[in-house]
């Protein structure tokens, strides 16, 4: 007799180990403290692996580990303390938010569900850092947030690499 099996999103435990999980992130971390992160459109990749992770594996990496990885930008960029923080946070939220409805689509469409929520993440930071400052800085993080998802495919499709591979050898053995 079959064994019913959980239907939902797949865990990471499919896709790789905690290992490889942590060491992506702390990859990318380590990736966006260069300098190359002072261009105004570059894209938040830290905050893409982190997203990709929270819907791919929320048990492990969410808000909490969002929070404390924009914190980490934040002294780092020595700008206002929170504001990448709370940009991390938001975005994660939104994307648990809508976690079942993402996994079901492909990496394309992923992104387009994703867009709003790395958009508005974005402009809700932008609009508490204008009223700090008492400037607005333009419209170049709306660029960044376009370049951004636009990197989603990409990125997904590296990181869902071992799982691919996995795949294969599975096909392969049977």
């Amino acid at each position: 007799m079959p064994i019913a099996h959980d239907v939902g999103p797949e865990s990471s435990e499919t896709i790789a180990g905690a290992g490889y999980v942590w060491a992506t992130l702390l990859l990318v971390w380590i990736l966006s403290l260069l300098p190359w992160r002072v261009w105004h459109a570059a894209p938040e990749l830290l905050l893409l692996v982190i997203t990709f992770w929270s819907l791919h594996d929320s048990r492990r990496i969410g808000m909490v580990v969002a929070f404390l990885f924009g914190l980490t930008l934040d002294v780092h960029d020595v700008g206002p303390l929170g504001l990448q923080a709370l940009m991390f946070a938001l975005t994660v939220y939104g994307a648990q938010a809508m976690q079942r409805r993402i996994l079901r689509f492909d990496l394309l469409q992923q992104g387009i569900h994703l867009l709003p929520v790395f958009v508005g993440a974005k402009l809700i930071t932008v609009l508490i850092g204008a009223f700090l400052v008492s400037a607005w800085p333009g419209w170049s993080w709306l660029f960044s947030a376009l370049f951004t998802i636009a990197c989603w495919p990409l990125v997904s499709w590296i990181l869902l690499l071992p799982q691919h591979r996995l795949d294969d050898a599975e096909g392969g053995s049977a």
